[in-house]
């Protein structure tokens, strides 16, 4: 089965340079028409140039494909709803939305200031909320479409430094959660994708040879599944370097242990227990875990 985008428009933010090339050059080479968004700013979100995103419109189009080029921030919800408009006037339709614009403003904890705590957030949480609200009812009404969320490891399981973005990546696979359950009888797929790769934003933090296999490249595979037709829902999937792995927030079977007086000394003797993996589920929802509790608890009352 080839994965083909022939008639399908896609969005992809932050696409001028890095992941978001990279993702947009693979679907206009599969077919589809792409408009390349790109603030053109720097990797800490200053400044703003559309040269980044019209080359990459330049190198589609010169290879034959559709697309336009777009610089709005999408930290400015009335410029994403007139970028999503342009997508619509020019052709018809929004079938596929790639979140991937983001920066970088890394400090520990203790030495951040509370501006990049939250310019960190409003690119990378706001700004999707922004391109989903405004793609959405599009989607829809044509009772498709294709939503990816750019996650991170470090959001998934931390990373000294990045509170701040570990924090904004975490929400969106909360985003994605939601999103995924209202979006179903529509078919909106909505999952989320965990790159690492060599771009602006890692370049001198690795070694040159690890850098030559974590290619933006690399993870584009992921992402053409993840915007397909047969695409999953509410999936994390994770890529670099050629391999691929999927994530889970996933649910102990717990322990029921009442709410009696002696219940926090009960609990923290039984922690292990509590914390068991073994038969761990990954929730259909957020009611299992209550699901869950009561049916515990219902049957220690037998």
């Amino acid at each position: 089965m080839t994965l083909e985008f022939s008639g399908r428009v896609a969005i992809v933010t932050g696409a001028g340079g890095g992941l978001g090339r990279a993702h947009a050059l693979a679907l206009a080479a599969r077919g589809a028409k792409v408009l390349v968004n790109d603030l053109g700013g720097t990797t800490a979100g200053d400044g703003g140039s559309p040269t980044a995103a019209q080359a990459v419109v330049d190198q589609i189009v010169a290879a034959g494909g559709q697309a336009l080029a777009n610089g709005a921030s999408v930290t400015d919800p009335a410029a994403v709803a007139a970028m999503v408009q342009q997508a619509i006037d020019a052709w018809g339709r929004v079938d596929i939305l790639v979140n991937n614009a983001g920066i970088l403003r890394d400090k520990s904890f203790a030495k951040m200031p509370l501006e990049d705590f939250r310019a960190v957030i409003d690119v990378h949480l706001m700004g999707a909320v922004h391109c989903c609200q405004a793609v959405w009812p599009h989607m829809v009404a044509q009772k498709y479409g294709r939503i990816v969320m750019t996650t991170s490891s470090s959001g998934l399981f931390g990373n000294f430094g990045q509170a701040n973005y570990g924090a904004a990546k975490m929400a969106l696979v909360g985003l994605m959660q939601t999103l995924s359950i209202e979006g179903a009888k529509s078919d909106i797929r909505v999952n989320c994708l965990a790159p690492t790769a060599a771009t602006r934003m890692t370049e001198g933090l690795l070694p040159p040879p690890v850098l030559a296999v974590l290619t933006p490249e690399a993870v584009v595979p992921a992402l053409l599944v993840l915007a397909s037709q047969d695409a999953p829902n509410r999936t994390i999937a994770c890529a670099g370097a050629g391999t691929f792995e999927a994530a889970h927030i996933t649910l102990t079977t717990g322990l029921h242990l009442g709410s009696g007086p002696d219940t926090p000394e009960q609990l923290a003797a039984a922690w292990a227990q509590v914390s068991d993996r073994s038969g761990s589920q990954v929730p259909a929802s957020g009611a299992a875990q209550g699901q869950n509790e009561v049916t515990q608890a219902m049957a220690a009352r037998r």
